[in-house]
């Protein structure tokens, strides 16, 4: 009789294991390998689908301005980056990867400077920085400089600068430039000691893509036919009744006006503002001061936050929360609504608010006989059903930079709004800037060390000491007989 040997039961069992081990080595191979598969169709993937943007600013997002000019190409467009190896800016090449992935006509190339020392000097005579772009279209081009991508703008309130992210805008504007065959033609009215166009203002009629062009109409028979819009910015002195007859008729033949005149401090303005008085608005003379706290800004009566009407001239600032300021302005009032001409009023006072005679001559903030009572609008659009339209803000100093500073740029996106209503351009292509200033949580010595403790030493030892636990009742439970 053979007699048993445990081993060969032992040797049973062991081949039965290693069909196990072999099975789940496969499988681990197996798994591992759609991984790698997964992993590799997920990078091929656009940045669109497989990066989601959580900054507060939205600083990885693109907007809806920028998909519908870059849908509406039908021309190749090319952006070269010129940056060194190595160099790159993360911010940007997210964003130059949401361009590549919006459109097949877009190509991103990377230029290094150290490889094509000479390439920027076809584009452009300024010193070129890493990470500046250049956007190309046939013939066409426009210079983006890393300065113009990363802004500094004073903050009046702190006396510091904060640093804000305007890629986006820039890029698009370019690829707007780059495509358009025409762009809308601006015609500034001068010869009546108008302001110049503050700094702000003008680079962003610039970044919009609108030329501008001097105009005096003592030179001219009519307003030429290719002005897409008029601009009258802060005259000082009255236009004549020949001018003033010659922009009613540009109107009425379907011209488009934009008017920013306040009150004048040695001029009633009267034939400009009866150019308004002929579509049923009349002016008020002096200057328009609040009594309710809540309606004007920094303790000054004369610097005015007015309530927003809806219309697609202010909607956008409603939507953002965005609050403008209209310094030192001219009360209007709509008289009366006259055949085939609508009257939108854009921005009003309260009911509190009069309008001071002494204009500039005033020496009290509280009402006086002879003051007129509001409310007033403080902007307005008229159109005219022959298709004429024009927008009249009653002041001239709201777009200039220091008001629009304190106002975050409200104020000179009001005054953009309505010039894009004006030529046509319902989708602007300016995009506001990403602000890149966060607000730091501080916290004292004591409860940073209390957090450190807890979270350096306390927790991870109260985790290690659960997982001994489980680990010494698994065990005694292990050797305890069945």
């Amino acid at each position: 009789m053979k007699k048993w040997r445990p081993q060969s039961f032992r040797g049973a069992g062991e081949r039965p294991a290693l069909r196990g081990g072999a099975y789940a080595l496969a499988l681990s191979a197996v798994v591992l390998a759609i991984l790698i598969v997964v992993n590799v169709l997920a990078g091929a993937l656009p940045a669109s689908l497989t990066k989601r943007d959580i900054s507060a600013a939205k600083l990885y997002s693109i907007t809806s301005n920028t998909k519908v000019v870059v849908n509406a190409l039908d021309r190749e467009v090319t952006i070269y980056w010129i940056v060194q190896s190595g160099q790159e800016d993360q911010v940007i090449e997210n964003l130059l990867d949401k361009y590549d992935s919006l459109s097949e006509r877009i190509q991103v190339i990377k230029k290094d400077p150290d490889v094509f020392p000479t390439f920027a000097q076809q584009y452009t005579s300024k010193t070129v920085r890493n990470n500046s772009l250049i956007v190309e279209c046939g013939e066409r081009s426009r210079y983006i400089g890393y300065d113009d991508i990363y802004l500094q703008e004073a903050d009046l309130s702190t006396y510091s600068y904060n640093t804000s992210f305007d890629g986006e805008g820039a890029v698009t504007s370019a690829i707007d430039y780059v495509v358009r065959e025409e762009l809308p033609q601006l015609y500034l009215l001068e010869g009546h000691g108008e302001g110049e166009l503050p700094d702000s203002f003008r680079e962003q009629i610039e970044k919009e893509n609108m030329e501008t062009n001097a105009l005096s109409l003592l030179t001219v028979d009519e307003v030429p036919e290719e002005a897409d819009c008029v601009v009258i910015y802060a005259p000082e002195r009255d236009i004549s009744e020949k001018e003033a007859e010659m922009l009613s008729d540009y109107v009425s033949g379907g011209g488009r006006l934009l008017v920013m005149a306040g009150p004048a401090e040695d001029d009633a303005l009267e034939n400009l503002y009866n150019l308004l008085s002929a579509y049923g608005v009349q002016s008020q003379d002096g200057v328009v001061v609040e009594e309710d706290r809540e309606r004007y800004a920094f303790q000054a009566p004369f610097a005015l936050l007015p309530n927003l009407n809806s219309h697609s001239v202010t909607d956008p600032l409603t939507e953002e929360g965005y609050q403008p300021i209209l310094p030192i302005a001219r009360g209007l009032t709509v008289a009366e609504t006259l055949g085939g001409v609508t009257v939108s009023e854009l921005l009003t006072t309260s009911d509190a608010s009069f309008s001071k005679a002494d204009g500039y001559g005033l020496t009290t903030y509280e009402k006086e006989e002879g003051d007129a009572d509001g409310p007033f609008a403080l902007a307005v659009s008229v159109e005219l059903a022959a298709g004429g339209k024009l927008v009249w803000f009653s002041s001239s100093q709201f777009v200039e930079d220091m008001y629009n500073a304190y106002s975050s740029g409200a104020n000179l996106d009001l005054a953009m709004n309505a010039l894009s209503s004006l030529v046509g351009e319902n989708e602007a292509v300016a995009i506001r800037s990403k602000p890149l200033n966060y607000n730091y949580l501080t916290i004292s010595d004591s409860a940073a060390s209390v957090l450190k403790v807890l979270l350096i030493g306390a927790f991870p030892l109260a985790y290690l000491g659960y997982g001994v636990c489980v680990v010494w009742k698994r065990r005694r439970l292990q050797n305890e007989p069945v």
